[in-house]
């Protein structure tokens, strides 16, 4: 299956292509149907819509909401990620967003204060101006850059490693809406809720199974399958929780551009002649 990639970004969040040029690309790559899923906004989706005019390429509503999610034997919680699709009634949706977008406002200035005195200089300035000034499109791959950039590490990974993921100083958790929240918040707004690149949370295959079921549990509609070079053990997993929950699928390169050159778009997974595929219901 080709020409559909459902996980993408912008410069409206942490990638580095307009939402129009990210429009031409795909148009290049054989694109016909694709999804804009920036972190906690939407505000690309028009200027998408107003490139794709005229042009052989769909464009679904989408984003990718920063969410968290519990076991309650251990209480612990972990971050997750859930994309939104095809909104058909996008207001509940908005309102949602608006809070999430003051939460990473926040986040940002509270990372950038813990990493002053572990750098021994102030970077929010820096950081803000990349994301062309707007507090709530700040996310860690703007930080990390900006650090690459006045040379306190070599490359962005190595700002996670060191600083900004978790388990380190400057570390902080996005405190936005709960996994049940999301789905049920883009339920209400008439769209799709897919769970995000579900191998890549440093999970154990237990809590990950968990996860898949949870998502199930409160109402999700498909699982993102995982990219062509994690393990044919993992995709099998992945596989067979998503057959046992009746769950759909959906592809997606998870685009960045520049800040992640290794991704390609429209470089998606197959799947399998059994499952069905999202966008299948697509209006």
């Amino acid at each position: 299956m080709q020409g559909v990639d459902l996980h993408t970004h912008s410069n409206i969040s942490d990638g580095t292509l307009s939402p129009a040029a990210l429009v031409e690309s795909a148009l290049a790559h054989g694109i016909h149907t694709l999804a804009l899923t920036d972190h906690d906004t939407m505000d690309g989706i028009v200027l998408a819509e107003q490139a794709a005019q005229s042009q052989p390429v769909q464009i679904i509503s989408g984003v990718e909401i920063s969410s968290q999610w519990a076991r309650p034997a251990t209480k612990r919680s972990y971050g997750v990620h859930i994309v939104a699709l095809n909104m058909q009634q996008p207001e509940p949706l908005y309102e949602a967003l608006a809070k999430q977008k003051q939460i990473r406002a926040l986040r940002a200035k509270q990372i950038c204060s813990l990493l002053q005195p572990l750098i021994g200089r102030q970077i929010y300035d820096d950081v803000l101006a990349l994301a062309d000034f707007q507090p709530d499109r700040i996310t860690r791959t703007h930080i990390a850059k900006v650090l690459v950039q006045q040379k306190i590490v070599s490359r962005a990974q190595q700002a996670f490693d060191r600083f900004l993921k978790e388990g380190k100083k400057a570390f902080v958790k996005f405190e936005g809406l709960s996994l049940p929240e999301t789905v049920a918040v883009i339920q209400q707004s008439r769209g799709f809720a897919v769970l995000a690149h579900p191998t890549r949370y440093d999970l154990s295959a237990t809590n990950t199974r968990y996860l898949i079921e949870l998502f199930a549990q409160s109402g999700g509609d498909a699982v993102e399958l995982p990219p062509g070079i994690d393990p044919l053990s993992t995709r099998q997993m992945i596989d067979r929780m998503i057959a046992q929950h009746d769950l759909k699928v959906s592809v997606g390169s998870d685009f960045h551009g520049e800040n992640m050159p290794w991704i390609k778009l429209g470089h998606i997974p197959k799947v399998n002649s059994e499952q069905y595929g999202i966008w299948q219901d697509f209006r």
